[in-house]
């Protein structure tokens, strides 16, 4: 039967082992990160940098699109390679002393416009169309605009369904008028054209 220290000398051992298989897996982990890093021309700086941002509370679409043009300061026209300007200098730009060949053009104004034009069209919401027309049966309306509904598509005369004047504002009771003078001068047109037809055929039918 095992003793009680023998129980803990075997866990002991397990938390040294255990131990030493954290440390190799960091250092490998460790090893990776510093290649990657070497291989995009970044420092722990930019890292930190980057931390601290998405620490903070959440920008703005402004703060954000003036963000995203200072990100990257310099660039290497023959690689692409970028570097924020921060932390330690890359080899293609380590030993240059102009660096503005090497500055990225500044957009930040235009940015900011583009991201404040669409903060403004996403929050503009389309306006609802009044009510001009009125169902007396069952309350149903429509705006005079779009798909006629059924209980007024074959009414001649839609000046019954219309909604009140106290009711319905001055720019609706225009559209009303407007609408229903078009649809008056059509119908009239229509019935016109009509007569004119029966009138020629009954003249050709006398002439034969």
């Amino acid at each position: 039967m095992a003793t009680l220290e023998a129980v803990q000398a075997k866990i002991a051992k397990l938390r040294a082992r255990a131990a030493a298989l954290e440390k190799r897996d960091s250092a490998t982990a460790i090893g990776k990160i510093l290649s990657m890093l070497e291989q995009h021309s970044l420092s722990i700086a930019d890292i930190e940098a980057s931390l601290g941002r998405r620490r903070g509370r959440r920008p703005g679409a402004t703060a954000l699109a003036e963000r995203e043009a200072s990100a990257t300061k310099y660039a290497d026209p023959k690689t692409g390679a970028n570097w924020s300007g921060r932390g330690r200098a890359p080899a293609w730009i380590a030993k240059v002393k102009d660096r503005t060949r090497f500055l990225v053009t500044n957009t930040t104004t235009n940015s900011t416009a583009t991201a404040q034009k669409t903060l403004r069209s996403e929050k503009k919401v389309k306006e609802p169309q009044p009510h001009i027309y009125q169902d007396p049966r069952t309350g149903a309306t429509w705006s005079g605009r779009g798909r006629t509904p059924s209980w007024i598509a074959g009414a001649r005369d839609r000046t019954k369904f219309l909604i009140s004047a106290a009711e319905t504002p001055a720019h609706s009771r225009k559209v009303a008028k407007a609408v229903h003078s078009s649809k008056t001068a059509a119908a009239k047109k229509a019935a016109s054209r009509k007569a004119a037809t029966k009138s020629r055929r009954s003249n050709k039918a006398a002439e034969q």
